[in-house]
């Protein structure tokens, strides 16, 4: 079939009309909806009027499941749902889902419920643009590392904003340390497209001290987080947003003056990441097995 597809910037992000999620999509749908993600990485669907069902029948039609998360609650009575609440905090650092354990999600969705007035929107960056932009000696360089990704670190709840609460929902976060080394530069397993496979939760290069690491990792980062490379997406009623997580970032926005705002996401099981020498990631610590499957 072909979609209706409208470009929101250059390098990320199209619009998607002509096709009712909120039913069962055949194979052709199926195929041409995951061609639209490889080029455009992100997704918006509007006017969706989907509950928790809903929103994980859609998701199935790119692979299973994971569950919720490794370590954070998921909604009562949808273990594969995860609540993404202003009231649990902000998401306001720039991530790949889940990159601490060996094989994070390869996509997500997340479905608009509750938005605030003003304010809220979630960035959305390209890794695939921001590793073509790098000077060929950068690139050389990256082609080269691998990171250790972490959840023990101060991503979930900033240091200074440590209350007793957010001191219980650091714990819950941590609540099994996990560790994995994942190459910098991850090839994609349909595409072949080379993206940078970094963010909050890459926290070392491997062979290099804590101070060496982040001074490389924040410069390559920078590529990453250039305005040209990011679909910034005000929210609206009933919408849902599928991005690859496999060679995007995100930001969750806070600047809603802590009025409510609630999304719900799902996530499908990925595959373990390649570098672009052939190696495959490897675990250093920590068993997700009770989170996802390992996608083929």
């Amino acid at each position: 079939m072909t979609l209706d597809l409208r470009k929101v910037t250059a390098h990320i992000g199209a619009h998607v009309f002509g096709v009712d999620i909120s039913k069962p999509l055949d194979g052709e749908t199926v195929a041409a909806l995951r061609e639209a993600l490889n080029v455009h990485k992100a997704l918006v669907f509007d006017d969706v009027h989907l509950d928790d069902e809903g929103q994980q029948a859609f998701a199935r039609h790119f692979g299973d499941l994971t569950t919720a998360h490794p370590t954070v609650p998921a909604v009562d009575g949808a273990p594969n749902v995860l609540p993404v609440d202003s009231e649990q905090g902000s998401a306001n650092h720039w991530h790949t889902d889940v990159t601490f354990v060996l094989n994070p999600p390869q996509a997500s969705t997340l479905r608009s419920l509750t938005l605030p007035p003003y304010g809220g929107e979630t960035l959305i960056a390209s890794s695939a643009a921001a590793y073509r932009q790098l000077p060929e000696p950068l690139r050389r360089l990256a082609d080269g590392l691998w990171a250790e990704h972490t959840n023990d670190y101060d991503y979930a709840v900033p240091a200074e904003d440590i209350d007793e609460e957010r001191a219980a929902q650091r714990a819950r976060f941590t609540s099994i340390t996990y560790r994995t080394a994942h190459p910098v530069v991850r090839v994609h397993p349909l595409t072949g497209e080379r993206g940078l496979f970094i963010g909050g939760f890459a926290q070392r290069i491997v062979g290099l001290s804590v101070g060496e690491s982040r001074t490389i990792l924040d410069l390559l980062q920078s590529y990453v987080t250039r305005p040209e490379n990011i679909l910034r997406h005000r929210w609206s009623p009933n919408q849902l947003v599928l991005f690859d997580n496999r060679i995007t970032q995100h930001y969750a926005v806070d600047n809603y003056d802590r009025r409510p705002r609630r999304l719900h996401r799902v996530t499908v099981a990925g595959d373990v990441p390649v570098g672009t020498d052939g190696r495959e990631s490897r675990t250093v610590e920590g068993d997700a097995a009770h989170y996802t499957s390992v996608a083929a």
